[in-house]
């Protein structure tokens, strides 16, 4: 089977500073690195890392070949991955304190002008059972999703950067959703329904250092954090992501999908950076915590 990930391709510069700054202050960052990046480019990266055969679809600018040879070393099929002449790749500048909490500015630049073709012949490869992941650093979600039901595929979609009428926009069309606590909460109070009401088959709720919350046909299910030191908590979301839905790809029940999810997460934060230092299935399996 194959996770056809509809999905952002960022240039992550990371800046480290003592704390994260606050409105009107200026800092002087100690370090600056750059990275492979962006939400969709970091799931291709976990799910392929965790045993998947991931397809990305997505769009780079003429500045973004390095990050299409990127992906293609991490085992992501690229395709899919358009480059526009006269668009910038997407950006993203993340701040990161000393205690791994970090703020981030985005550029879209690519990532909102994916041709529709591109999304159209990816999708026209896949085979039922298939699944087709979205975020929200792309557009055409509900038109792709739509083609994705008819399809058969498996609809999965993590809700950020959130934005309550996109995810509204949907869920009709979901049988995995995946969102933190306080999208949770958002999306509650846009919907004025549970999550667990919502009609989508698979949601889990991240829940930062409590683990994560699984909710399926009425029940909820909590998977405790594992006890590391965070070094850097960006892309750790993004990983938990991939690797959920890869060792679901690969047949595994929900249980042991988000536990193996869980472990890969949080090795993610304790290494600095993005899709660059995403853990494989092999460090996974042989960490300790």
């Amino acid at each position: 089977m194959a996770i056809y990930n509809l999905g952002s391709i960022n240039a992550d510069y990371f800046y480290q500073v003592p704390h994260l700054p606050g409105p009107g202050e200026t800092l002087a960052a100690t370090d600056v690195t750059r990275g492979l990046g962006g939400k969709g480019a970091n799931m291709s990266v976990a799910a392929a890392r965790a045993g998947a055969h991931a397809v990305h679809v997505g769009a780079v600018g003429a500045d973004g070949a390095w990050a299409i040879q990127r992906l293609m070393e991490f085992g992501v099929d690229t395709r899919h991955v358009a480059t526009l002449a006269d668009t910038p790749m997407g950006q993203a500048v993340i701040t990161v304190d000393a205690a791994g909490e970090n703020s981030i500015v985005l550029l879209n630049g690519a990532n909102h002008q994916i041709p529709q073709n591109i999304i159209s012949a990816a999708l026209s490869e896949a085979s039922p059972g298939d699944t087709l992941l979205m975020q929200n650093e792309t557009l055409n979600q509900v038109e792709s999703a739509n083609i994705a039901k008819k399809l058969g595929l498996y609809v999965a979609y993590a809700a950020a950067p959130f934005e309550a009428e996109a995810a509204k926009k949907v869920l009709p069309f979901l049988d995995f959703l995946i969102l933190n606590e306080i999208e949770a909460a958002q999306l509650e109070e846009a919907t004025k329904t549970k999550p667990e009401a919502l009609g989508v088959t698979d949601v889990i709720i991240t829940l930062g250092a409590d683990g994560a919350r699984w909710l399926h046909n009425g029940s909820a299910r909590d998977f405790p954090a594992m006890p590391v030191t965070p070094v850097d908590t960006t892309g750790a979301g993004d990983t938990f992501t991939g690797y959920v839905l890869a060792a679901r790809d690969r047949g595994l029940p929900m249980q042991q999908c988000i536990a193996l999810a869980m472990r890969a997460g949080a090795l993610m934060v304790t290494r600095q950076g993005t899709a660059d230092v995403i853990p494989d299935l092999k460090d996974v399996d042989e960490a300790r915590f």
